[in-house]
């Protein structure tokens, strides 16, 4: 982030460049690829929707998670708990008005009707896409020093009454304004550094479990994962983790003021909120 500019028009409300470019391509290419990943891997899912613990998993095994239907009803089973999801999930209408009885219904796949190797294809072409804007995003970060000087928190931010104080701010949506507005607070930090190093990495690697030919290339990825099925099963939590931060973060960016925050993440310039105090 530069140092903050008063308008000529604007003498009171300062702007500064908050995102660089790097950032500003990562974050629109990161945002497509896997919007596309994640609406082809619900494709993939479909072919098998259910999830397993250990090296194997078929329909006689015990899954922890599955996805169906059983006579007229739509099916969520979570270990012993079933929960009925018709119309949503297991048993849904197409926009023909054909009765599908598969896990995900087609406005939430691609492609919108069954083909495990079409959406394969997508899957896999955008994942090197993710993987390779990843690696140039790095490199820019550690390079322009985006991670050390806007990411990585300081030791006063990881104090408990420094923690606690963010989390208060953000229940009563009190967003930062004036000088403070200037930096990601700490909630901000754990949340993207959860992406960055935590969520992206474990995907990348738990799909490469599940390759035949990465498993004979690197065995220890069964070994670090315990088992194939058990990548898969991380993969698709992961997968629930990226959506859980989509929702937030985009409820975050209408509730701060969307065409301050979305203008900010397109040309890098962000005008500071007014410090009323």
């Amino acid at each position: 982030m530069t140092p903050s500019i008063a308008t000529p028009r604007q003498p009171n409300r300062q702007w500064i460049k908050r995102h660089r470019w790097p950032t500003r391509l990562w974050h629109w290419t990161n945002a497509v690829a896997m919007l596309i990943m994640l609406m082809s891997g619900l494709m993939i899912f479909n072919a098998h929707p259910r999830l397993y613990w250990g090296d194997y998993g078929a329909n006689s095994d015990k899954a922890w998670l599955q996805i169906g239907s059983r006579g007229d009803k739509g099916l969520l089973v979570l270990g012993k708990e079933r929960f009925e999801t018709t119309g949503v999930l297991g048993l849904w209408t197409d926009a023909r008005g054909i009765e599908r009885r598969r896990a995900f219904p087609g406005w939430a796949t691609i492609p919108t009707s069954y083909s495990l190797a079409d959406a394969r294809i997508w899957h896999f072409f955008f994942a090197w896409v993710l993987v390779g804007s990843a690696l140039l995003f790095f490199a820019a970060s550690i390079v322009n020093g985006h991670f050390r000087t806007d990411l990585l928190p300081r030791r006063r931010e990881l104090g408990p009454k420094h923690i606690w104080s963010d989390i208060v701010a953000h229940a009563k949506l009190r967003f930062p304004a004036g000088e403070a507005a200037k930096h990601y607070g700490i909630l901000q930090k754990a949340a993207y550094l959860s992406v960055i190093v935590l969520l992206l990495p474990l995907i990348v690697l738990t799909g490469l479990t599940m390759s035949p030919a990465m498993n004979a290339a690197w065995p220890w990825l069964l070994d670090l994962f315990g088992g194939r099925q058990s990548a898969r099963s991380i993969h698709f939590l992961c997968a629930a983790g990226l959506v859980l931060f989509f929702v937030i973060h985009i409820a975050m960016v209408f509730l701060a003021g969307p065409i301050n925050e979305v203008r900010s993440m397109i040309t890098g310039w962000y005008r500071l909120p007014e410090d009323k105090a």
